[in-house]
């Protein structure tokens, strides 16, 4: 499988930090008068940063960043971005992914993918529409969504706002592109876990999507993320043909000290 088919899920990966802790610390703006009304686990300006590793030799570095708030058709939305560079031999990786969705509901209303992986490139946008009920990609031709879609970058901010069970698996059918669904999460368990970031408290998940890649039923990822207020991933191993992929965080921005539970 080339390697892309596996990058291109990094952000459902980032998707799986799904809520661990019992509440939540962050601010959340007003989705019609910009006002703050909402607590989440994160807010604007939050930037994190992972050491990639992809087989015995490639590296590279990956950064998921809540951005700032922006407007798209005239609604105030939040605009995140997940990129990742890195190398593997001859083959060089330089993909770049923004979401703008809802500050109250993180429903979809755009996704951009802009991916550089060795001779391949696609650069495309895909304006959601979810009052219509559908989604359009560069070719302006109508498809059909489900209801209160979420792209890729959404599906990170809004499962970490769930709190979820040791023991339970989750489904969930939100993702903007119907066949991809549902999306499952299985949270296996608890323990500590050090990262070049520092030593942390953390919750093992297991994500599932229907499609090849990092998340397929053989590759057995697997995703832990902080037991904190924060819900950070803190590392994310999956096995595929070419190697083993891993995540790891090594920085942190705009994450609120008392959240950190790093010694």
């Amino acid at each position: 499988m080339r390697l892309g088919a596996t990058i291109q899920l990094v952000a459902v990966a980032l998707a799986s930090v799904a809520a661990a802790a019992p509440r939540a610390f962050s601010q959340q703006v007003d989705s019609a008068a910009g006002e703050v009304t909402v607590k989440r686990p994160f807010a604007v300006g939050e930037r994190l940063t992972y050491a990639v590793k992809v087989g015995p030799i490639g590296k590279g570095t990956a950064v998921a960043e809540l951005r700032k708030v922006d407007t798209v058709r005239g609604h105030p939305v939040y605009h995140s971005v997940f990129q990742m560079s890195g190398s593997m031999l001859f083959f060089k990786v330089s993909d770049y992914y923004e979401s703008w969705f809802d500050p109250n509901t993180l429903v979809s209303l755009r996704y951009h993918q802009k991916i550089d992986q060795g001779q391949y490139e696609r650069d495309r946008t895909y304006e959601i529409f979810p009052d219509r009920g559908i989604y359009m990609g560069s070719d302006k031709v109508e498809h059909a969504t489900v209801e209160r879609p979420l792209d890729d970058g959404a599906f990170i901010y809004f499962l970490r706002t769930i709190p979820l069970e040791v023991g339970k698996t989750y489904s969930f059918n939100r993702y903007f592109k119907p066949d991809r669904n549902p999306v499952t999460i299985t949270v296996l368990r608890r323990e500590r876990i050090r990262v070049p970031a520092g030593e942390f408290d953390a919750v093992v998940l297991q994500p599932k999507i229907k499609a090849k890649g990092i998340f397929a039923e053989g590759a057995n990822a697997e995703v832990w993320i902080s037991a904190d207020d924060a819900r950070m991933m803190l590392q994310m191993k999956t096995h595929m043909s070419f190697g083993t992929v891993t995540f790891q965080l090594k920085n942190r921005e705009g994450v609120p000290p008392s959240s950190s539970s790093s010694r």
